[in-house]
């Protein structure tokens, strides 16, 4: 029978934490070009802004602000797929790609997931009491989203 040396463990350990750190998805922030921004597609009143900086844009835009924890292996390997995750689902920076019944589609669902307590994700409002909505957050993003329906006819 094969006994675990604790010396290699003891020295195994803090050597793959730091090995680790060189390993995994790369943090990015894509450029941000002026036309692509939903400011610049939609009428996003000052109330709506603020919202969604706060409470989407980390996640949903180039313009993620990456936290401390965001550099330590292994949990900055799952920030990272969350972020990346988020921007290929709805990307405030990208607006310009989405074609009308994608903008539809995207903007209904901003009120539905808000609606439901789904949006921003729960672990997210834990580390950025910030981004947590509150009634009337979720209320004037959701007459937002209607009225911006409404203008595409939908």
């Amino acid at each position: 029978m094969m006994m675990t040396n604790p010396k290699w463990l003891i020295l195994g350990i803090p050597v793959l934490l730091v090995v680790i750190q060189f390993v995994g998805p790369q943090k990015t922030n894509p450029p941000v070009t002026p036309a692509g921004r939903i400011e610049d597609h939609l009428d996003v009143s000052p109330e709506v802004g603020d919202i969604l900086k706060r409470a989407c844009q980390n996640c949903h835009s180039h313009g993620t602000q990456w936290p401390w924890y965001s550099r330590v292996a292994p949990v900055s390997w799952f920030v990272i797929d969350n972020v990346n995750f988020g921007r290929r689902k709805l990307n405030l920076s990208q607006w310009d790609q989405y074609d009308e019944s994608e903008v539809a589609h995207l903007v209904e669902e901003m009120c539905e997931l808000v609606q439901a307590g789904e949006m921003p994700l729960v672990p997210y409002t834990w580390m950025h009491e910030e981004s947590l909505l509150h009634e009337d957050d979720v209320k004037v993003l959701c007459e937002w989203t209607h009225t911006v329906m409404n203008r595409l006819d939908w």
